[in-house]
């Protein structure tokens, strides 16, 4: 008999690497430390539990595959032993999806104080879930009932159902985004000077949000000023609460010595009564704007450093040497392992080459992957990822490079899926930022990886033979489950068709052209490729690309004139130009085109009395405008094509010619209508309504002696 023990050291390591390689990741975008362990401990399991399963669909069908007393090349392991890793992985998987998760990021974003009233609080904000979630298992239960009768099993298989149809519409619709942005990201990136526009189109809209958000949180700042002007006439515990909501956002605007103070922001008006409920929306609303205002601080940041790097590759293709100016890596005994010349190679002829080679693999590998799906059940000998996954069906052996290829295309359809969650704009704000990632963000974003990840490793499943899949143990567990009525059958059958809408769409950016269509309402709903740096509104007009690249010079010219002063103690989360905006920024409309000056680094600076703060930013705001105007000026020529710089000259050539005289006299009335010496329309003569003939009381030609003279009245 065959001995599993190398497959199972081989286990246990794979379980070890996996629990690294999460606490890595939450490493880098939770604070570890500060965060309690009732959070981490739950997504710690979601990130987990998900990679497992993507590790166990080889192992069983390796193991399924396998003859008994077989001696197998693959990794395997006993049935007992696979059922039970499936019923573990299957069943944590779902209570963190469908109950714990959802909760646990309610309660952490109530803003209440005592775990009791954030507990009544989370449960109040997911009843309305719950009860739609329950109305459509007792709709299925009703339709299992009536297909095969009652028995004790068809809740749990109702319910296996139900999660794996939800969770395969999100995967099917995400991956199909998916697998058209990760190659052609890949193929865009190649081109230094593409990649640059590309970042200097998206700069005005990631700085007004990112202005956005610090006006918010000074608005907020001041209602808890206020707060705490009122806190002696409150309770106890409400007096202790304004005091940890003023703890809760230091002024860190008094960090950076040269940025302008906060903008002046209206008094705001405080109900007469404080309440628990108020104190618990301003505790959540503050959260909500600190994480905000960091987040898109931290965006802009790496906005502005990607554009300066990439500002400096496309610099140095005439020198070929590649000086970036801050450190690019490790150093070892002070000098840097990279000499610029090599790092020029690197970053100019290598990556460029590898990012097409990779963009062009994944480019194969994903209409690969909308192959198989297509054709999975009409001709699945011809399903491409079935074909390298298990080429002979007479010989379903697994062997261990088959089951790496597995992994592989299990994990490339994973990443596909969950990669267009930060860019669809119908998930909310939420967004995953380095060491400041949300609470309540982090929850949901574990959430997603747990729900999509079962209904991708089954649709995975399905693409080898009938034969094959029908005899893994993941099957048995849940597949039967899935086809145990009709409407479940066609469902499995016909929907993963239906991944080229997606594929589709985003192939052709049609949500681009729908949000154009549609308006600015549209914009806000639709994920339109922003990427597009051909599109007319990324050329001209606001937030343009030049509007963006003057933000990013100033940005930088800022931040040259901070380090060339006097060291300052900054705060890591402020960025060195966040000027917030002006005083009547709170009472004026949010601009789609913010402004930003910053005087050169070698601006005299004196001592003596400056002009008033107003004054100041009118004279900054029209010099900026003014130097924006000129640059989109003098650009305008450079940009236009050759039909248009045709056109320009024709106009210019036809409005420089002079019309001939005959021309000219076609506009004038005859002598015999007040023309030429008579009475012209509008009072045209002298003062006295008299002719310019001989300027004597001439008398007049034409109808005007018939019916009297002067002024063009008329005497009957």
């Amino acid at each position: 008999m065959a001995s599993a023990l190398g497959s199972e050291v081989f286990a246990v390591i794979a379980l070890l690497v996996v629990s690294l390689l999460v606490l890595l990741l939450l490493r880098h975008y939770l604070p570890i430390r500060s965060t309690p362990s009732f959070l981490l401990a739950p997504i710690f399991l979601s990130l987990a539990l998900p990679v497992s399963i993507i590790l166990l669909v080889p192992i069983d069908l390796a193991s399924s595959l396998r003859e008994e007393d077989e001696t197998t090349k693959g990794i395997w392991l006993p049935q007992s032993v696979m059922l039970v890793a499936w019923r573990i992985s299957y069943w944590l998987t779902f209570c963190l999806t469908w109950f714990i998760l959802p909760l646990l990021g309610e309660y952490v974003d109530s803003g209440y104080r005592t775990p009791r009233d954030r507990v009544i609080y989370s449960l109040k904000n997911n009843i309305r879930y719950y009860l739609m979630v329950l109305g459509l298992i007792i709709l299925g239960l009703v339709y299992v009932i009536i297909q095969n009768g009652f028995d004790g099993g068809s809740l749990r298989s109702l319910a296996m159902a139900l999660a794996y149809m939800v969770g395969l519409i999100q995967a099917i619709y995400l991956m199909g985004h998916g697998l058209v942005a990760i190659p052609r990201q890949l193929l865009r990136n190649a081109s230094a000077s593409g990649k640059l526009r590309r970042l200097q189109s998206s700069a005005p809209k990631v700085h007004e949000k990112m202005e956005d958000a610090i006006t918010e949180l000074a608005e907020l700042d001041q209602q808890v000023n206020e707060l705490q002007a009122r806190k002696n006439g409150v309770s106890r515990d409400h007096e202790e609460w304004i005091e940890d909501l003023v703890d809760l956002n230091p002024p860190a605007y008094n960090r950076l010595s040269s940025a302008p103070p906060p903008p002046a922001v209206p008094t705001p008006r405080l109900p007469a009564v404080i309440t628990d409920r108020y104190l618990a929306d301003i505790s959540r609303r503050l959260t909500r704007a600190r994480h905000r205002r960091i987040r898109f601080i931290s965006e802009w940041e790496h906005l502005v450093q990607s554009a300066a790097d990439t500002q400096a590759i496309i610099d140095s293709f005439a020198s070929r040497r590649l000086d970036f100016g801050h450190a690019t890596g490790h150093s070892l005994f002070s000098r840097p392992l990279l000499t610029p010349s090599v790092r020029y190679r690197l970053h100019a002829q290598v990556l460029p080459a590898a990012r097409i080679c990779f963009g062009a693999l994944l480019a194969l590998a994903s209409a690969a992957v909308v192959w198989s799906e297509i054709f999975k059940h009409f001709a699945p000998r011809i399903s491409i990822v079935s074909l390298t996954v298990l080429p002979h069906p007479s010989d379903p052996r697994m062997s261990l490079f088959r089951q790496m290829l597995a992994f592989l295309w299990l994990l490339y359809m994973s990443f596909a899926a969950l990669s267009p969650l930060p860019s669809i704009k119908v998930w909310g704000n939420r967004a995953l930022v380095r060491r400041n990632t949300y609470a309540e963000s982090a929850c949901w974003y574990a959430t997603q990886i747990a729900k999509l990840t079962v209904p991708l490793t089954y649709n995975f499943l399905t693409f080898t033979p009938e034969k094959a899949h029908k005899e893994t143990t993941f099957y048995k567990f849940l597949g039967q489950y899935i086809e145990l009525t009709r409407l479940g059958y066609w469902f499995d059958f016909l929907f993963p068709m239906f991944i080229l809408l997606p594929v589709l769409a985003a192939l052709f950016n049609l949500y681009g052209r729908a949000s154009h269509w549609i308006g600015s309402w549209g914009a806000d709903y639709f994920a339109a490729d922003d990427e597009d740096a051909d599109h007319p509104a990324a050329l001209y007009g606001t937030g343009g690309w030049r509007e963006g690249r003057a933000l990013i010079e100033r940005e930088l010219l800022g931040r040259s004139t901070l380090d060339s002063s006097t060291p300052l103690e900054r705060d890591p989360a402020t960025p060195s130009t966040a000027n917030p905006p002006n005083a009547n920024s709170a009472n004026r409309p949010r601009s789609s085109a913010p402004s930003l000056y910053i005087p050169p680094a070698n601006a005299p600076r004196s001592n003596t009395s400056s002009p008033s703060r107003a004054q100041t930013q009118a004279s900054r705001l029209s010099a900026a405008t003014r130097a924006a105007r000129e640059s989109e000026d003098r650009e305008r020529d450079e940009d236009e094509s050759p039909f248009a710089g045709f056109a320009h000259r024709v106009r210019n050539t036809l409005e420089g010619v002079e019309a001939p005289e005959w021309v000219q006299e076609l506009g004038k009335r005859p002598k015999w209508m007040g023309g030429d010496g008579g009475i012209e329309a509008g009072g045209g003569g002298n003062a006295s309504g008299e002719g310019s003939s001989g300027g004597n009381g001439a008398a007049l030609s034409g109808l005007n002696r018939w019916f009297g003279r002067g002024g063009g009245a008329v005497r009957l």
